[in-house]
């Protein structure tokens, strides 16, 4: 009833003029509206002398800025140079400089109405160019275009998940206040692991160091896990054991059907594994406490090995190859 929108107030007047035609009295039509009479009054007044009109349009505006126009420019201009985390050091400047003080409400209001908001920065890694990462992309589409029967394409990488609670958002009742164990260890899982889009088989292995033996390993598993193909092409990043000598001699061997593709540098965006690898933290690490390394390395095994094969339906849009250019010119990068 008293949200400030204009249509409604519009819509309360309409109503308002229409139950006096109808013989209702101004006490009757406040009660109705949750309005005083005297409200009502002021509009049939205004409708008797100035016709419809001059309900029709609210014509309210809000109180004068305490700043002149050319102050806020320079506020923004301020602003838009660097990154304030707190409205404090954003009172204290115009305070200062415009000699103007305002509430943290309504400096907050002051920013919304000038066009900012309060956003967190996304990290944003170091990229390839935009040419290298338009050729990949041109690449797999290509391959997956035209890939025989006795082919297939897995993406490959290693993550490490740390022994340690990780908070994460959710919705909870106002007032409340949610929280969850944390543990006092900092071991990791290693897990050097692969996998094929089109039918979600993840082969991985749990080496006790992620290396060029894991990466054989992993090479070594997703072969026997695909007896009936020709060519298994293997899509990961420039790591140094991912091209170390022995990747290089198992590739050597005269039955290796292994085809490996780079990714270009600093590109996590161009391989869906990484997706995986977030989903797994969702299902496994995120609000969730382990009593022992033992229990964390469990469930991470599990994930791997029951969850990914039986509910890989329910993320697999998640972990997709809808692949996109990205360069810094699409952001405001901090400095």
């Amino acid at each position: 009833m008293r949200r400030q929108r204009e249509d409604h107030g519009i819509a309360r007047r309409a109503n308002a003029i229409l139950l006096l035609d109808d013989g209702k009295s101004c006490q009757e039509i406040s009660d109705f509206l949750y309005l005083d009479d005297d409200t009502i009054r002021g509009w049939y007044k205004s409708y008797r002398q100035d016709g419809w009109d001059a309900l029709a349009f609210d014509g309210w505006k809000g109180g004068q800025s305490r700043m002149t126009q050319a102050q806020e420019a320079t506020l923004c201009a301020w602003l838009e140079a660097r990154f304030c985390r707190s409205t404090v050091e954003i009172r204290a400047h115009v305070a200062a400089e415009f000699g103007v003080k305002y509430s943290h409400s309504g400096c907050i209001k002051l920013l919304a109405r000038l066009g900012f908001e309060y956003r967190k920065p996304k990290p944003l890694p170091r990229v390839a160019s935009a040419e290298k990462q338009a050729a990949f992309i041109a690449l797999y589409e290509n391959l997956m275009r035209g890939l025989p029967a006795d082919e297939a394409v897995y993406f490959a990488d290693a993550v490490h998940p740390e022994y340690q609670t990780k908070p994460a958002f959710g919705w909870v009742k106002v007032g409340s206040n949610p929280a969850v164990l944390s543990t006092a260890g900092r071991g990791r899982v290693n897990i050097h692991g692969a996998v094929n889009l089109e039918t979600f088989d993840a082969p991985f292995v749990e080496p006790t160091t992620v290396d060029g033996v894991s990466a054989v390993q992993l090479l070594t598993k997703v072969e026997e896990r695909n007896p009936d193909k020709r060519i298994i092409h293997v899509i990961w990043d420039n790591a140094a054991y991912h091209k170390g000598p022995d990747v290089r001699a198992f590739l050597a061997r005269a039955a290796c059907r292994i085809h490996l593709i780079q990714l270009p540098p600093y590109c996590p965006h161009l391989n869906p594994i990484e997706r995986l690898w977030a989903v797994l933290h969702h299902y496994v690490t995120h609000n969730r406490y382990y009593r022992s390394q033992k229990q964390f390395a469990d469930a991470i095994l599990a994930f791997m090995r029951e969850t990914i094969p039986q509910e890989w339906k329910k993320f697999r849009d998640k972990v997709s190859d809808n692949f996109r250019v990205i360069t810094h010119e699409n952001f405001r990068v901090l400095e």
